[in-house]
């Protein structure tokens, strides 16, 4: 009887897991005090990232290598960093200039994934909005994963980061 409740119990949660979404969405917004001609060179050049990303500050001696145009559509900026940072890869896919920028990232190390960075930026005048979200698949490991870590919290986390510091860069020039 008690093996029969243990696994009518592990068969709940694993339907439990399999019946969570099949995507994740993790997004942070700011406001500016700069128009969207300012804020968009900073996203749409990797070269800038630098400046700005918080993912930049957790290995100072992380291995960048560009890629393709300069910047915009084929851009593509790979790194090679510490556990922490990993390993990965972006590539803009879409611009629509000043308001939008898609981009595909692919993590190597430590773990495999492929997932959407999205920039948008509006205009409201004196200021701008700028958002970033990451936008990618969950598998069955990555649902069990999300009720033991938090996506939100780390990946939220680092986006509030960089786009305070985006934030400081643009307001001070």
């Amino acid at each position: 009887m008690i093996i029969a409740i243990i696994v009518l119990l592990l068969a709940a949660f694993l339907l439990y897991v399999a019946a969570l979404p099949d995507q994740f969405r993790v997004e942070r917004s700011l406001a500016l005090r700069a128009t969207p001609e300012q804020i968009f060179p900073l996203i749409n050049d990797f070269h800038e990232w630098e400046a700005w990303s918080s993912w930049e500050k957790i290995d100072p001696a992380v291995r960048r290598t560009y890629d393709g145009p300069a910047q915009g559509k084929g851009a593509v900026y790979a790194w090679n960093g510490n556990k922490q940072l990993g390993e990965g890869r972006m590539e803009i896919l879409e611009i629509q200039p000043f308001s939008c920028l898609r981009i595909q990232i692919n993590f190597y190390k430590p773990f495999a994934a492929q997932n959407i960075i999205e920039f948008r930026l509006e205009d409201k005048g004196a200021t701008t909005i700028i958002s970033q979200a990451m936008i990618g698949p969950c598998n069955f490991m990555s649902k069990l994963m999300s009720l033991f870590f938090s996506m939100d919290k780390m990946v939220g986390t680092k986006f509030d980061e960089g786009l305070l510091s985006l934030k400081n860069i643009v307001e001070k020039s």
